[in-house]
């Protein structure tokens, strides 16, 4: 069982057959999916299901916290399960694939008092750009 579907059953939340296969497209690391490409991918799982069902239920793990929706450019939003552990993200200027990176240190720190102008600091999203490896060799 994938760590989504883990934490979606310690909430309760309930698991029809559209939920799960919307849960078990978004399992893995590095997993950026935008809603057309995991409705995509859910239908090889499960024909039935519908946009409309995945789109609402992307929504929903959104609501509850379980996802993140990541925008990092003018392109679609993408849906990142990578909710529960602080992180940053790495993004290719040419393809925009997205890798999670987890670098070491507080980035709160690194803003000083001066650059705050009065704002009480909760949290820090910061996006590297560059180019992929793949976008690199071709």
């Amino acid at each position: 069982m994938s760590d989504l579907l883990e934490r979606l059953r310690g909430r309760g939340w309930r698991m029809t057959a559209q939920r799960r296969v919307v849960a078990e497209v978004l399992d893995g690391e590095h997993v950026h999916l935008t809603a057309d490409e995991v409705h995509s991918r859910a239908v090889h799982k499960l024909p039935e299901i519908s946009r409309a069902t995945v789109y609402n239920t992307l929504g929903e793990l959104v609501s509850l916290g379980e996802v993140l929706e990541v925008a990092t450019d003018k392109r679609a939003k993408r849906y990142d399960p990578n909710a529960h552990r602080p992180h940053h993200h790495l993004v290719c200027a040419q393809c925009g694939a997205i890798r999670d990176v987890h670098p070491t240190g507080n980035p709160l720190a690194d803003l000083p008092d001066s650059e705050r102008f009065g704002f009480t600091v909760s949290e820090v999203e910061v996006t590297y750009r560059g180019t992929c490896p793949n976008c690199a060799a071709a």
